[in-house]
């Protein structure tokens, strides 16, 4: 995935030296509620966790979860990418911001930037997203991204359900 730019923000792959500011990402309590505990808990953890997850996905898919960060500072708020995940036909629009960075309209502005890569640049039919039952703040901002709710489902592995979203697959001709 390549480094893209908004009005406000920088969006860029993530490398081994972001590992604080993932530790604490994923340790955020509404990560752990509703993405769900990796077991990162050391700075070893959090480069192990980038390396084998974003880094891998990089190399092997050309996307992944990025770092997303204030342009003017430099300061990391959150992560926003396209991924791929073997159990879904369609790649997969992620994002998770620390609490500080909420409201600000920083998920919606980098998550608008990623579809549009993928859309446009990919050239993509089709994104999806999931999200858990109860997280309707996710839900309403993939609904203003122009995702729309498909069905309920459970992935492999999992004891929880979660909800599918996908933006509109176009018209067979």
């Amino acid at each position: 995935m390549r480094r893209l730019e908004t009005g406000r923000l920088v969006i860029r792959p993530l490398t081994p030296a972001d590992a604080p500011f993932i530790l604490e990402l994923v340790n955020d309590p509404d990560w752990l509620r509703f993405i769900g505990d990796r077991g990162i808990r050391t700075l070893g953890d959090a480069r192990a966790y980038i390396e084998k997850g974003p880094m891998e996905m990089y190399a092997r898919h050309g996307v992944g979860l990025c770092l997303v960060e204030l342009k003017e500072t430099g300061v990391p708020v959150g992560i926003c990418g396209l991924l791929h995940r073997d159990y879904l036909d369609d790649p997969d629009i992620g994002f998770a911001f620390l609490p500080a960075h909420r409201g600000k309209g920083y998920a919606y502005e980098s998550a608008s930037a990623v579809l549009e890569y993928g859309l446009r640049e990919l050239e993509l039919a089709r994104v999806v997203a999931v999200t858990s039952l109860d997280n309707e703040r996710s839900g309403q901002l993939l609904e203003k991204l122009g995702l729309r709710f498909v069905r309920v489902l459970r992935f492999p592995n999992e004891s929880k359900d979660v909800r599918l979203f996908a933006t509109a697959t176009p018209a067979a001709g």
